[in-house]
C-alpha cells in the first residue's frame, strides 16, 4: 500500500474534521454538507488505519510478553493472524473511489422501441426506482415527466437523494451508477390480444447531481426559449408560455421541463438537470483515453444494446454485463433491487482490487 496516499488522506481526515468543528462553516449550509461528504467518506479509511495501527501496537507487546510468558505465544499468533485481513481493507480503501459516490443523482428514463408498452415499461422502471429508493429512506422528485396514453411515461427525470450525510460517503451514485443503458421487458403486452410475447425496452441513464461548484456555467452561453405545456396540468396546460426549453450552446445540449405551472419553477428544474449533463460531460470528456463505469452507460434505445433483461413469464432477471440472473423479478420491481445492484458492486470492487477500471459489460 502507499504510504505516501495513506498520510495525505489521514492529513485530509484531520484538516476537515476540524473544519466540521469549527461552527462558522454551518453559517454555509452547502459548504457543510460538501465537506460533511468528503468526511463521511474518509471515516472508514481512518478506522481502518487505526485498526491495524493497534492491532501492530498489540501483536508487539504480545510478542514481547510471550519472550517472558509463554503463555502469551497462542494471543501473538491469533493477533497476527488477523494483520492480514485487515492490510488488506486498508489496501482496499486506498484504492481511488468513484468521486461522485456520495453524490445524489437524477434519474432519466425514457421509452424506446415498442410504443406504448415501451411507455409501460418505463412507467414499471419509475415505480421501481421509487420504490427502491423508499426502502432506503431516501428522498424522490419528479423533476418533468411526460405521460403516455395508457398511464405509461414517454420521457421522466426522477431526483434521487439521501437524508443528511450518506454513511461512509456511500450515497445514492454509489448504487444507482450501474443502472444507466437499455433496459429489456419480454412479456404480453396489455395491448397484444393473442397472448403473445412481445420484446421492448427502455432506456436509463443515470447523471450524479450537481451543485454549482461542480460546473460553471455562463448565463451567455444559454438559449432559453418558452412554450405551452403540452402534457397534463389541469386548466393552465396550453394556456400560458410556463414551460421552459434551455440549449447551452457551446455542447448543444438541450434540457427541457413543462412539469411546474411557473416558468421560473420550470427554469429552476431544467438548469439542474443542465449541470448534471454538463458534469457528466465533463467527466467523459476528461476519462476519453479510460473506460469507466459512467462510459458505460447506452445512450441509445436499442433492444440489442441492453444491459439487463426483465422476462416475465419466466419471473426472471438478468443482468448482462456479469451474467447474474435471478428468479424474484416480481419483487425487483417492487424495489428489491440489492441482489443485482450487490452483484455489481462486487464485480467492480474485484476488477478494482486487480487493477481494471472497467466493469465487465458482457
Amino acid at each position: 500500500m502507499s504510504s505516501e496516499r495513506l498520510a495525505g488522506l489521514l492529513d485530509e481526515y484531520a484538516q476537515l474534521e476540524k473544519r466540521l468543528a469549527d461552527p462558522a462553516i454551518h453559517a454555509d449550509q452547502a459548504t457543510a454538507r460538501r465537506v460533511g461528504r468528503r468526511y463521511a467518506e474518509l471515516v472508514p479509511l481512518h478506522k481502518a488505519a487505526d485498526g491495524l495501527e493497534q492491532a501492530r501496537a498489540d501483536l508487539a507487546a504480545a510478542r514481547e510478553l510471550a519472550a517472558e510468558d509463554p503463555s502469551f505465544a497462542a494471543e501473538a499468533d491469533a493477533i497476527a493472524g488477523s494483520l492480514p485481513v485487515l492490510e488488506e481493507r486498508l489496501a482496499e480503501l486506498l484504492i481511488p473511489r468513484d468521486p461522485h459516490d456520495a453524490k445524489d443523482v437524477i434519474v432519466e428514463i425514457k421509452a424506446g422501441e415498442g410504443g406504448e408498452e415501451s411507455a409501460l415499461f418505463a412507467g414499471d422502471l419509475l415505480r421501481m426506482y421509487t420504490r427502491y429508493a423508499e426502502r432506503h429512506g431516501w428522498v424522490t422528485e419528479v423533476i418533468d415527466a411526460q405521460d403516455s396514453d395508457l398511464g405509461g411515461v414517454k420521457d421522466v427525470s426522477l431526483a434521487i437523494k439521501t437524508k443528511g450525510v450518506p454513511d461512509g460517503g456511500n450515497g445514492v451514485w454509489s448504487r444507482l451508477k450501474w443502472e444507466g443503458g437499455v433496459h429489456r421487458v419480454q412479456r404480453v403486452p396489455v395491448t397484444e390480444s393473442q397472448g403473445r410475447i412481445h420484446t421492448s425496452a427502455a432506456g436509463v441513464l443515470v447523471l450524479p447531481e450537481a451543485e454549482d461548484v461542480d460546473v460553471t456555467i455562463d448565463q451567455n452561453e444559454l438559449r432559453i426559449d418558452v412554450f405551452r405545456s403540452s402534457g397534463p396540468g389541469g386548466q393552465s396546460v396550453n394556456t400560458t408560455d410556463s414551460a421552459v426549453r434551455i440549449t447551452h450552446l457551446p455542447t448543444g445540449i438541450v434540457v427541457s421541463c413543462q412539469n411546474e405551472k411557473s416558468q421560473l419553477q420550470n427554469r429552476e428544474q431544467a438548469m439542474r438537470i443542465l449541470r448534471a449533463r454538463l458534469l457528466a460531460a465533463a467527466q467523459e470528456q476528461a476519462d476519453a483515453a479510460a473506460s469507466d463505469a459512467r462510459k458505460a452507460q447506452v445512450r441509445t434505445v436499442d433492444r440489442s444494446e441492453r444491459i439487463r433483461t426483465y422476462n416475465y413469464p419466466q419471473n426472471r432477471i438478468t443482468d448482462h454485463r456479469i451474467g447474474y440472473t435471478a428468479y424474484n423479478l416480481d419483487l425487483a420491481l417492487g424495489g428489491e433491487l440489492d441482489g443485482v445492484l450487490d452483484a455489481l458492486t462486487e464485480a467492480d470492487r474485484a476488477a478494482r482490487l486487480a487493477g481494471d477500471t472497467e466493469l465487465t459489460r458482457r
